[in-house]
């Protein structure tokens, strides 16, 4: 007995398009609708080649594969995050340095230092306040390494706040300049992933920390 491949055809997509759409969702059934009418519609005298449909149906399956790898991925870092948080969330009360460009200043000395990468004849910590005045703290002549630096609000009589900290070379090197702080707290931003507060910081992404130094008394590094 002849059979009709048009016919069969459909009732095999329907069949297997049903199956998809309760396992993927709304993209599946838009996809199976599509495919389902595409055969209603076609030509009974001159049928699609049913190799079409298995390479729609694949591409379906590559779509949905990837989506999931998305998701996957979504969740491994909402994991990953929270693992971060809870990691640094045990370091509260510890001294860390952090590559920085501002620093916090009260009645305390606040230490740091800065890594060169060539031997320099001058080298000066340059403070810059709210409105552009400028205090420089002479470093001297260093040779490369990390240079530590103290800066003593008091004895340079600057009034507590935030300054813009930089570093001047005659060699022209602009270094980064590291300050050490103790973390008061850490928390998760939707903008900024995870964040933590410094002394002499202020708030900071997690990637400025260059490195950790426990719960101890801060001292020049």
């Amino acid at each position: 007995m002849a059979t009709n491949p048009v016919t069969n055809t459909q009732g095999q997509a329907t069949s297997s398009g049903s199956a998809a759409v309760s396992a993927n969702g709304d993209i599946t059934q838009m996809f199976t609708t599509l495919l389902v009418a595409q055969i209603k519609n076609q030509d009974p005298l001159q049928p699609t080649d049913p190799s079409q449909f298995v390479n729609q149906l694949t591409q379906l399956s590559q779509l949905q594969s990837l989506q999931s790898l998305s998701t996957q991925g979504s969740t491994a870092n909402g994991m990953l995050q929270s693992l971060q948080t809870l990691a640094l969330g045990a370091q509260v009360g510890s001294v860390v340095t952090a590559s920085t460009s501002s620093v916090v200043l009260g009645t305390q000395p606040v230490y740091g230092r800065v890594p060169l990468a060539n031997s320099n004849a001058s080298v000066s910590l340059v403070l810059t306040n709210a409105a552009g005045q400028q205090q420089r703290v002479a470093l001297g002549s260093q040779s490369a390494g990390s240079v530590p630096f103290t800066i003593n609000p008091t004895a340079l009589g600057l009034p507590a706040g935030t300054y813009k900290v930089s570093v001047e070379t005659d060699s022209g090197e602009t270094p980064t300049v590291e300050v050490a702080g103790t973390i008061a707290s850490v928390q998760v931003s939707p903008s900024q992933g995870v964040v933590l507060d410094v002394s002499n910081l202020g708030e900071i992404n997690q990637s400025a920390i260059t490195a950790f130094y426990g719960r101890q008394p801060s001292g020049g590094q």
